[in-house]
């Protein structure tokens, strides 16, 4: 098992091309289930996520080549519908294949999935869309099995879905299972996250009708088929994120490239309040940190608010931030598990309920630390690049589920980080 070794307290700075995005990949990637034709994908991340969708997609029978970043998918020999335990347990998109393989093929078999281990992400909302769909959905040995051959031509049937929470995967799964759907489907309380208006913009092209993309309110109006395109992944967000945090927390300047900057308002704009010193421009963003921020208050909620997936780095800059700062976790219940971690590194945090009280440091020991999921590895990452000595990072598997070649990134501006077998 890989571990990282990070030297800290070296000058960062530098460009850094941020790659494409792994949560608008996967469904994309999935969502190929919906045609025979060919689907051209570019700019996909080369992570263990997408290595373990293309297995999948392999194991249903799907045609999956890729030179580097670049995907050509074709399902037309597409002839086994059961997404198996070993493979749905690691990564829980995988819950995905069942809108595609319902609606096109009428039936699907599908492991309840697993992921990291950061709180409850119950499948129900998926369940409910397809059922009001007409579809039959029996749950049992830990397997989702679900039909459609009894409803006219076995094409689900359009409906009124509300969501009772804004769910990001079940907004996708409903959203691509009523492209072939018969009527006009309509998901209210839909989730806005950028990375479901590219699948809905990759559907489009692939002559969907949907309506709404970037909305609360999607309408999909369905078609008989879907056929070939060409579509370029959105860069990864939350990557870039990230190492504009890296520039706050220590002091450096970093250009991020190849980035969409309106998709990144809310980060940004908690980064100025840090005193942090954002410029754009065009699709640069650069960030150069100052020696002591303020620390901020942070509440996570669903696009367009502050992101989930950036709690950790950002408690990892208010451990060193000037003040005390209070983090509110909304989306997952479990995902302060880095907290004790950062605590081993010579922060100071309490945590009552949900929000984690963070008092401000001077400075950060090394230490040996563990990730424990995939955001709290990037924050430990963080931690260690201005702490004193060396901080080893152990289970970093994790990281690799999410960040492509991130040491190899990070050592072209000046950090000193080492990949070492254990």
């Amino acid at each position: 098992m890989d571990k990282l070794v990070i030297h800290g307290q070296r000058e960062i700075g530098g460009e850094v091309q941020i790659s494409g995005s792994k949560n608008a990949a996967l469904p994309i990637l999935i969502s190929t289930i919906l045609t025979p034709e060919k689907v051209e994908l570019t700019n996909v991340p080369m992570l263990q996520d997408i290595f373990t969708t293309k297995k999948l997609l392999n194991v249903l029978g799907v045609n999956v080549k890729s030179e580097g970043n670049n995907f050509v998918v074709q399902a037309n020999k597409l002839n086994q519908f059961d997404a198996p335990y070993e493979l749905v347990k690691t990564m829980r998109a995988s819950i995905l294949v069942l809108g595609p393989l319902l609606a096109r093929f009428g039936q699907a078999r599908v492991s309840l999935p697993g992921g990291c281990a950061i709180g409850s992400r119950p499948v129900d909302i998926h369940i409910k869309g397809f059922e009001a769909m007409g579809a039959k959905i029996n749950i049992s040995h830990g397997y989702i099995d679900a039909k459609s051959d009894h409803l006219p031509n076995k094409r689900l049937q359009a409906a009124t879905i509300f969501m009772d929470q804004v769910s990001v995967t079940g907004t996708e799964n409903l959203m691509m299972a009523a492209t072939l759907a018969e009527g006009v489907t309509t998901l209210e309380n839909a989730a806005r996250e950028p990375e479901v208006v590219d699948l809905g913009e990759c559907l489009v092209k692939m002559g969907a009708k949907i309506d709404g993309l970037g909305s609360n309110r999607i309408v999909v109006r369905g078609v008989k088929e879907l056929s070939e395109t060409h579509h370029q992944i959105m860069f990864d967000r939350i990557e870039a994120g990230t190492f504009l945090v890296a520039a706050a927390i220590t002091g450096g300047e970093i250009t991020c490239q190849g980035v969409d900057p309106g998709k990144l308002d809310a980060v940004m704009r908690k980064l100025t309040e840090a005193g942090v010193d954002i410029k754009v421009k065009g699709n640069e963003i650069c960030a150069k940190g100052q020696r002591r921020l303020k620390a901020v208050n942070i509440i996570t909620a669903p696009y367009p608010a502050f992101p989930t997936d950036m709690q950790a780095q950002f408690m990892a800059m208010n451990c060193v931030s000037d003040g005390v700062s209070e983090m509110t976790e909304t989306i997952f219940e479990n995902r302060f598990m880095h907290v004790q971690e950062l605590i081993r590194m010579g922060a100071d945090i309490d945590i009552k309920h949900n929000t984690a009280i963070i008092r401000g440091v001077k400075k950060l020991e090394g230490a040996n630390v563990m990730a424990t999921d995939l955001r709290a590895s990037a924050s430990l990452v963080l931690a260690g690049l201005i702490a004193e000595g060396k901080t080893t990072i152990d289970r970093i598997y994790h990281l690799d589920r999410g960040y492509e070649a991130l040491e190899e990134k990070f050592n072209k501006i000046g950090a000193k980080i080492e990949r070492v077998s254990a």
